[in-house]
């Protein structure tokens, strides 16, 4: 699976798992399970004893010798949150924004001040994906630029996937998306197009289905939201 590297690992990242190497958790057994793949990002975590390791989009919490790795949430009881989601959401955002906006198809709000940035995953052919951009210019007009990836449920090499390389291969991908969604039939078209790594990076980071929502936090939302619906969760978030 193609993978994308956090938005934050840099150098400075680099030298925290060289130093984690000596004094942190020993971290051969844990990337022999996986196959040989190596960590991300080492540091410690909000628990004493576990490290966090972050390979790709997965946390995990990992015991000093490395025998032991948590896959989920660890939940402040006392605060009663949820501490990794936030760490999830980073790391989804950072990825997100790994593919780079030449890469997408954006709709910008015309003349009007910029709020908020949401990055959507859609399917051509799935009807909330067609609802929402039925209403692109509720959104845009809201303030909020709408960048899309594409997410064809049905898997690569399908109709949907057709349709959406054909669409990034129009002279205008917004109009021709416009169209597609419209149910209008276009001339299948080729050339190179980012539609299997937007299709393999949703998959990693937990899409599940269309439309996807990812505001500028990281945060997912599932599913069609309606623009002052959405307008208001991105101003309290």
């Amino acid at each position: 699976m193609f993978r994308y590297l956090l938005s934050g690992l840099t150098v400075s990242c680099l030298v925290l798992i060289a130093a984690y190497a000596d004094d942190g958790p020993e971290l051969q057994p844990l990337t022999r399970a996986l196959g040989g793949v190596e960590p991300d990002f080492v540091g410690p975590s909000p628990v004493a004893g576990l490290y966090e390791v972050v390979v790709g989009s997965q946390i995990l919490y990992v015991s000093e010798d490395g025998r032991y790795a948590i896959n989920g949430s660890v939940i402040d009881v006392a605060e009663g949150r949820d501490v990794t989601e936030p760490r999830r959401a980073e790391i989804r955002a950072g990825m997100i924004e790994q593919v780079g906006e030449d890469r997408m198809v954006v709709f910008e709000p015309n003349g009007r001040p910029v709020n908020h940035t949401v990055t959507v995953f859609t399917d051509i052919d799935c009807g909330y994906c067609r609802k929402l951009h039925a209403e692109i210019q509720d959104y845009t007009n809201s303030g909020i630029r709408v960048r899309y990836l594409f997410y064809p449920r049905s898997g690569l090499k399908t109709p949907s996937y057709d349709k959406a390389v054909t669409v990034w291969c129009s002279g205008d991908r917004r109009e021709a998306l416009t169209r597609a969604k419209q149910g209008q039939h276009l001339k299948n078209l080729t050339c190179p197009n980012p539609v299997e790594d937007h299709y393999q990076l949703g998959g990693e980071i937990g899409v599940r289905g269309t439309p996807a929502i990812l505001l500028d936090n990281g945060q997912m939302l599932p599913g069609y939201v309606p623009a002052d619906r959405l307008s208001a969760i991105l101003d309290a978030s």
